[in-house]
């Protein structure tokens, strides 16, 4: 189904699974928090991930506010080191169907997947938090999260066709 959004036809963003051939069923405990939206797109995962963490305006600004706030509790903003990244975040696995990133930290575990199969982007977020400030800031983030990763996927959906 297709909605009219911001003057450009774009796919609708769903709620939904964690496919099974995730890689990132390999980390999902009973307690963890996991999330996963999808759209209808021909992208490659690669493609599709570059998107997602090519943020607009709005979510920098808020990504700068977050470092910010946690910069005195020691939390970790940025992998800089890493030599692998999409965005700001380090590259754990990647295959031609899915990128698996993020990093393990002392209030929280997390990790995203973009994967791309049978005609859909998966977008997943798994966070596994380590004691209560890991699940505060989860509560808090929370709301800005889905903002986030619904717009990512709806530019998603609003590209096209592969490049290349």
């Amino acid at each position: 189904m297709k909605e009219l959004r911001e003057g450009k036809m774009s796919k609708k963003v769903r709620l939904c699974q964690v496919p099974t051939s995730s890689g990132l069923h390999a980390y999902i405990n009973p307690d963890d928090f996991v999330d996963c939206y999808t759209v209808e797109s021909q992208l490659p995962a690669r493609q599709a991930a570059e998107i997602c963490v090519t943020f607009p305006a709005w979510v920098r600004l808020l990504m700068q506010l977050r470092r910010w706030l946690t910069a005195p509790f020691g939390l970790i903003n940025d992998a800089e080191s890493h030599p692998e990244k999409i965005g700001i975040f380090p590259i754990e696995s990647e295959t031609t169907a899915e990128i698996l990133a993020g990093f393990d930290d002392r209030h929280l575990n997390f990790r995203i997947s973009v994967l791309a199969q049978a005609g859909q982007i998966y977008f997943a977020t798994w966070v596994q938090p380590h004691n209560l400030g890991g699940r505060l800031y989860l509560k808090l983030v929370l709301p800005f999260h889905i903002l986030i990763c619904r717009n990512a996927l709806r530019r998603v959906g609003q590209t096209a066709t592969p490049l290349g």
